[in-house]
Protein backbone atom coordinates (compact mmCIF):
# COMPACT_ATOMS: atom_id res chain seq x y z
CA UNK A 1 0.00 0.00 0.00
CA UNK A 2 1.42 3.63 -1.24
CA UNK A 3 0.46 7.03 0.35
CA UNK A 4 1.86 10.33 -1.09
CA UNK A 5 5.02 9.59 0.98
CA UNK A 6 4.89 5.94 2.32
CA UNK A 7 5.04 2.35 1.09
CA UNK A 8 3.26 0.35 3.90
CA UNK A 9 4.41 -3.28 3.30
CA UNK A 10 4.48 -6.82 5.31
CA UNK A 11 7.10 -7.17 7.97
CA UNK A 12 9.74 -9.67 7.43
CA UNK A 13 12.84 -11.39 8.88
CA UNK A 14 14.95 -9.36 7.12
CA UNK A 15 13.60 -6.34 9.13
CA UNK A 16 14.95 -7.07 12.70
CA UNK A 17 17.86 -4.91 12.34
CA UNK A 18 16.13 -1.56 11.40
CA UNK A 19 13.20 -2.87 14.44
CA UNK A 20 16.35 -3.30 17.13
CA UNK A 21 17.45 0.51 15.84
CA UNK A 22 14.03 1.72 16.49
CA UNK A 23 13.19 0.01 19.87
CA UNK A 24 16.79 0.44 21.12
CA UNK A 25 15.90 4.78 20.42
CA UNK A 26 15.12 5.98 24.37
CA UNK A 27 13.32 8.74 23.23
CA UNK A 28 11.06 6.60 21.00
CA UNK A 29 10.42 3.97 23.47
CA UNK A 30 10.07 6.49 26.30
CA UNK A 31 5.86 6.09 26.55
CA UNK A 32 6.24 2.16 25.69
CA UNK A 33 8.90 0.91 28.26
CA UNK A 34 10.57 3.85 29.59
CA UNK A 35 13.29 3.77 27.02
CA UNK A 36 14.97 0.53 28.68
CA UNK A 37 17.07 -1.12 25.42
CA UNK A 38 15.86 -4.33 24.21
CA UNK A 39 17.72 -7.34 22.88
CA UNK A 40 18.08 -8.87 19.21
CA UNK A 41 16.75 -12.01 20.80
CA UNK A 42 13.47 -9.78 22.07
CA UNK A 43 13.26 -8.44 18.52
CA UNK A 44 13.46 -12.03 17.07
CA UNK A 45 11.59 -14.19 19.91
CA UNK A 46 8.51 -11.39 20.68
CA UNK A 47 8.79 -8.28 18.86
CA UNK A 48 8.98 -10.58 15.19
CA UNK A 49 6.66 -12.81 15.82
CA UNK A 50 3.80 -10.15 16.81
CA UNK A 51 4.41 -8.03 13.77
CA UNK A 52 4.16 -11.44 11.75
CA UNK A 53 0.84 -12.62 13.13
CA UNK A 54 -2.43 -12.93 10.43
CA UNK A 55 -5.57 -12.25 11.12
CA UNK A 56 -7.90 -14.59 9.72
CA UNK A 57 -11.14 -12.19 10.19
CA UNK A 58 -9.50 -9.53 8.09
CA UNK A 59 -7.02 -11.78 5.39
CA UNK A 60 -4.18 -9.15 6.96
CA UNK A 61 -1.24 -8.81 8.95
CA UNK A 62 -1.77 -6.47 11.34
CA UNK A 63 1.62 -4.54 11.35
CA UNK A 64 3.00 -2.94 8.30
CA UNK A 65 6.56 -1.84 7.66
CA UNK A 66 6.65 1.92 6.73
CA UNK A 67 9.05 3.18 4.02
CA UNK A 68 10.41 6.45 2.73
CA UNK A 69 9.24 6.11 -0.78
CA UNK A 70 11.44 8.41 -2.33
CA UNK A 71 14.35 6.64 -0.40
CA UNK A 72 12.95 3.28 0.47
CA UNK A 73 14.51 4.29 4.31
CA UNK A 74 12.51 2.30 7.05
CA UNK A 75 10.73 4.54 9.18
CA UNK A 76 9.38 1.95 11.37
CA UNK A 77 5.85 0.68 11.91
CA UNK A 78 1.64 0.87 11.43
CA UNK A 79 -0.78 -1.13 13.60
CA UNK A 80 -4.30 -2.08 12.08
CA UNK A 81 -5.43 -5.01 13.78
CA UNK A 82 -8.28 -6.70 14.82
CA UNK A 83 -8.64 -6.84 18.62
CA UNK A 84 -10.26 -10.46 18.30
CA UNK A 85 -8.75 -12.55 15.51
CA UNK A 86 -12.13 -13.72 14.75
CA UNK A 87 -14.28 -10.42 14.06
CA UNK A 88 -12.95 -7.30 12.11
CA UNK A 89 -15.02 -4.64 13.48
CA UNK A 90 -13.23 -3.19 16.19
CA UNK A 91 -9.79 -2.39 15.15
CA UNK A 92 -6.76 -0.92 16.98
CA UNK A 93 -4.39 1.80 15.45
CA UNK A 94 -0.63 2.30 16.13
CA UNK A 95 2.32 3.75 15.15
CA UNK A 96 5.88 3.74 16.22
CA UNK A 97 8.23 5.99 13.67
CA UNK A 98 11.91 6.62 14.43
CA UNK A 99 12.73 10.06 16.04
CA UNK A 100 14.24 11.21 12.01
CA UNK A 101 10.76 11.02 11.21
CA UNK A 102 9.29 12.86 13.55
CA UNK A 103 7.48 16.06 13.01
CA UNK A 104 7.04 15.73 8.95
CA UNK A 105 3.65 14.59 8.94
CA UNK A 106 4.24 10.71 8.54
CA UNK A 107 2.45 9.18 11.32
CA UNK A 108 -1.17 10.98 10.03
CA UNK A 109 -0.24 10.15 6.57
CA UNK A 110 -0.20 6.60 7.43
CA UNK A 111 -2.89 6.46 10.11
CA UNK A 112 -5.26 7.65 7.34
CA UNK A 113 -3.91 5.87 4.87
CA UNK A 114 -4.82 2.56 7.33
CA UNK A 115 -8.12 3.65 8.63
CA UNK A 116 -9.20 4.06 5.03
CA UNK A 117 -8.38 0.56 4.47
CA UNK A 118 -10.08 -0.59 7.64
CA UNK A 119 -13.34 0.88 6.66
CA UNK A 120 -13.20 0.13 2.93
CA UNK A 121 -11.61 -3.10 2.83
CA UNK A 122 -11.43 -4.88 6.21
CA UNK A 123 -14.78 -4.36 7.24
CA UNK A 124 -13.77 -2.52 10.67
CA UNK A 125 -16.65 -0.84 12.18
CA UNK A 126 -14.53 1.31 14.73
CA UNK A 127 -11.14 2.41 15.00
CA UNK A 128 -9.67 2.78 18.76
CA UNK A 129 -6.46 3.90 20.09
CA UNK A 130 -4.51 4.27 23.13
CA UNK A 131 -1.44 6.23 24.72
CA UNK A 132 -0.25 7.26 27.91
CA UNK A 133 -2.17 10.45 28.81
CA UNK A 134 0.85 12.43 28.88
CA UNK A 135 1.94 11.70 25.13
CA UNK A 136 0.75 14.75 23.77
CA UNK A 137 2.87 13.74 20.24
CA UNK A 138 0.81 11.05 19.97
CA UNK A 139 -2.77 12.45 21.08
CA UNK A 140 -2.58 14.74 18.61
CA UNK A 141 -1.35 12.06 15.77
CA UNK A 142 -4.83 10.11 16.98
CA UNK A 143 -6.46 13.80 16.16
CA UNK A 144 -5.40 15.13 13.25
CA UNK A 145 -5.89 11.21 11.51
CA UNK A 146 -9.81 11.88 12.78
CA UNK A 147 -10.16 9.99 15.88
CA UNK A 148 -11.58 11.88 18.80
CA UNK A 149 -11.33 11.73 22.87
CA UNK A 150 -13.48 8.63 24.51
CA UNK A 151 -11.90 8.36 27.61
CA UNK A 152 -9.23 8.56 30.79
CA UNK A 153 -8.35 5.40 32.18
CA UNK A 154 -5.73 3.94 34.82
CA UNK A 155 -4.37 0.27 34.29
CA UNK A 156 -1.22 -1.40 36.29
CA UNK A 157 1.67 -1.94 34.45
CA UNK A 158 3.97 -4.26 36.21
CA UNK A 159 6.64 -1.91 35.36
CA UNK A 160 6.11 1.65 36.31
CA UNK A 161 7.44 4.25 33.89
CA UNK A 162 7.53 8.56 33.78
CA UNK A 163 4.07 9.63 33.54
CA UNK A 164 2.01 6.46 33.75
CA UNK A 165 1.15 7.78 36.95
CA UNK A 166 -1.16 10.10 35.14
CA UNK A 167 -3.25 6.95 33.10
CA UNK A 168 -4.17 6.13 29.78
CA UNK A 169 -6.23 7.91 27.11
CA UNK A 170 -8.49 6.38 24.47
CA UNK A 171 -9.33 7.64 20.79
CA UNK A 172 -11.54 6.25 18.95
CA UNK A 173 -13.55 6.61 14.74
CA UNK A 174 -16.27 5.11 14.16
CA UNK A 175 -17.88 3.89 10.12
CA UNK A 176 -20.23 6.48 10.43
CA UNK A 177 -18.16 9.55 11.59
CA UNK A 178 -15.52 8.39 9.08
CA UNK A 179 -18.00 8.12 6.06
CA UNK A 180 -19.60 11.49 7.29
CA UNK A 181 -16.51 12.92 6.55
CA UNK A 182 -15.27 11.01 3.61
CA UNK A 183 -18.51 10.67 1.44
CA UNK A 184 -18.29 8.11 -1.30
Amino acid sequence: METGRLRLRPFTAADAPGLLALDNDPEVMRYINGGRPVSADDIRERTLPRLLHDHPCTGTRGFWAAEEKATGAFLGWFELRPLADHDPAVVELGYRLNRASWGHGYATEGARALIRKGFTDLGAERVTANTMAVNAASRRVMEKAGLTFLRAYTEEWPDAIEGSEHGEVEYVLTREEWENHHPA
